[in-house]
């Protein structure tokens, strides 16, 4: 891997996108950060702590530190899970720190080859549903398969992961089409935008349908428009902030001329993004205004049938002990913790496990499992043992990559319970269905 030097008197970190020094100052360094970073828990490194981090974002704008493989892989190792946001009693708002230094390592640093390559192929592909359409196609034939080749240790560790978390998936699902309108059962409340995306649209449109059928029954009608595509969130976290946008851009137009009342969004992710546009666009007049009226409709699906008021639709009960895992982006970045537990507590029957170490993620982070599979699957083996140890019917979390990540390190220690979103068990009890970690999609319908 090639070393980046900056030119004598030009800081490692110069030009646009550089993270803000008043962000910068605000961190005090004093340590409440360390026992929620993963990566610090992992390794009890002080440089792959946030605080850790922060002082090497400082050395680099002040030209006191280069772009050198070690520095680029203290970043690279970060989650961005932002588990310390929460933590912080100083403010500190480490995502924006984080994504900037991440697009200076873009602009200004020259990755290895294998790295560049396999890092491209990534981003050429997670984003576009069509191009994952047919690469996830051979996993319907043949996904058990791939995933017992990549349990064999002597695979490239990159290789392994892919393998390893490639996702179940069947013809209807991969080419089924989520309707672009869909009519509020009674009188209409709302009339509300789904965003479809990329990596939820293709692995787990069941969530859409089950968002849809809710959303429905509680009186609103849900428009998806089919022009729309990735929100950028992948590309964000990524720092690829220019590819990231390009997508914004496409998604703000979009919903524009839906002209829809809210925004509802399934994915932790997307949602965490989408509700930052405005930032995204910062010092772009034009693209600030509109990206700040689109964030402000924004909502995790948890929060609107939230905002929704008393329930239209009955819950028949369902008899099961779920354990809920917060996804960090809707915890850590949205703030939303009790939304998605008071979904679940509306269902009767539903006993509630709360998970040990809540605020540790699980190894997921978007594309963080992927590029960084070893401590990926620490994180994943230390969630997946919690969830043994409570031994529950389901688990529930709200973000596709958590679904993965945890339905994979579930597997791998033997333990077959179903990982699902919050809105299919709601979805479930509405309909009268129950939880069966043998059904597919882990829910039986009932006749």
């Amino acid at each position: 891997m090639a070393t980046t030097t900056a030119p004598v008197g030009r800081p490692a970190f110069h030009g646009v996108d550089t993270p803000p020094r008043e962000l910068l100052d605000t961190c005090v360094h004093c340590g409440f950060c360390l026992p929620t970073c993963p990566t610090y828990v992992l390794w009890g490194e002080e440089m792959d702590s946030p605080r850790g981090r922060v002082y090497l974002m400082r050395s680099a704008l002040d030209g006191r530190a280069t772009l050198s493989n070690t520095m680029v892989g203290h970043f690279d190792a970060c989650l961005g899970c932002l588990s310390c946001v929460t933590a912080c009693p100083s403010g500190v708002q480490y995502g924006p720190l984080i994504e900037r230094t991440r697009a200076q390592i873009e602009r200004h640093y020259e990755r290895g080859t294998a790295d560049r390559l396999f890092r491209g192929a990534l981003f050429r592909t997670l984003p576009y549903p069509g191009v994952m359409r047919l690469l996830l196609a051979p996993l319907v034939v043949a996904g058990g398969l791939v995933r017992a080749i990549g349990q064999i240790r002597w695979l490239p560790a990159r290789v392994s992961a892919i393998l390893r978390l490639a996702p179940s998936v069947t013809w209807s699902g991969i080419t089924g089409a989520i309707p672009e309108r869909t009519a509020a059962a009674g009188s209409p409340r709302l009339t509300v935008g789904l965003l479809t995306g990329c990596v939820q649209r293709v692995v787990f449109p069941q969530v859409h349908r089950a968002t849809l059928d809710v959303l429905s029954a509680e009186g609103c009608t849900v428009l998806a428009p089919a022009g729309q595509g990735c929100c950028g969130a992948l590309s964000r976290h990524a720092g690829r902030l220019e590819e990231a946008r390009a997508f914004a851009r496409r998604t703000i137009e979009t919903f524009e001329q839906a002209g829809v009342d809210r925004i509802v969004v399934n994915a932790a992710g997307c949602g965490s993004s989408m509700k930052e546009y405005g930032e995204l666009f910062e010092g772009d007049a034009t693209w600030t205004v509109r990206a700040r009226a689109f964030a402000a409709k924004v909502r995790d699906v948890s929060e609107l049938v939230g905002e929704l008021g008393p329930p239209r639709a009955a819950r028949h009960p369902i008899a099961a002990r779920v354990a809920y895992h917060d996804a960090c982006h809707l915890a850590h970045a949205q703030g939303i913790r009790a939304e998605p537990r008071d979904l679940l507590r509306s269902i009767p029957g539903i006993e509630l496990l709360e998970l040990p170490e809540p605020e540790i993620c699980c190894g997921s982070a978007g594309i963080y499992n992927l590029v960084q599979p070893r401590a990926a699957e620490d994180l994943g083996r230390r969630k997946g043992q919690q969830i043994q140890t409570l031994a529950p019917d389901a688990v529930a979390t709200a973000n596709p990559g958590c679904t993965m990540q945890i339905g994979g390190a579930c597997a791998s220690l033997g333990a077959k319970v179903p990982v699902l979103h919050p809105i299919e068990i709601l979805a479930a009890s509405i309909r009268g269905d129950r939880l069966d970690a043998s059904s597919p999609g882990g829910v039986a319908r009932v006749p």
